[in-house]
């Protein structure tokens, strides 16, 4: 996988709504040890980064992510920003994830960091 794939499967997984579909996305492309931490959360394994993803989706329903600019790796470790709005206008939120990788080509930590929010 490249890393513009793991990069965009990793949007996709945060848009998923469907929970089925959402924890096959997570399956597939998080270590079962993974740990995600932003400036408003820490999940540790699978399920409480679906749990998190859920969340998120909760509290801004009708909003996507979507990948700004290029997507920057090497060796075990990619870096990209995203942004979080409704389609077709300028998003409010905007964010950095630096992620790395297992000997598996799977997501193991994702780091968050948010850019801008709104007031």
């Amino acid at each position: 996988m490249t890393y513009d794939d793991l990069a965009h499967g990793y949007i996709a997984t945060w848009n998923e709504t469907d929970p089925v579909k959402r924890r096959q996305l997570i399956d597939e492309l998080w270590a079962p040890e993974g740990r995600y931490v932003d400036p408003l959360a820490v999940a540790e394994g699978r399920d409480a980064i679906d749990a998190t993803i859920a969340a998120a989706q909760g509290q801004f329903p009708g909003m996507t992510f979507r990948l700004v600019g290029p997507v920057d790796g090497h060796h075990s470790q990619v870096r990209f920003t995203w942004e979080l709005g409704p389609d077709g206008v300028e998003a409010p939120i905007v964010g950095f994830d630096v992620a790395t990788t297992d000997g598996d080509g799977r997501l193991d930590q994702v780091l968050g960091f948010l850019d801008r929010v709104p007031a």
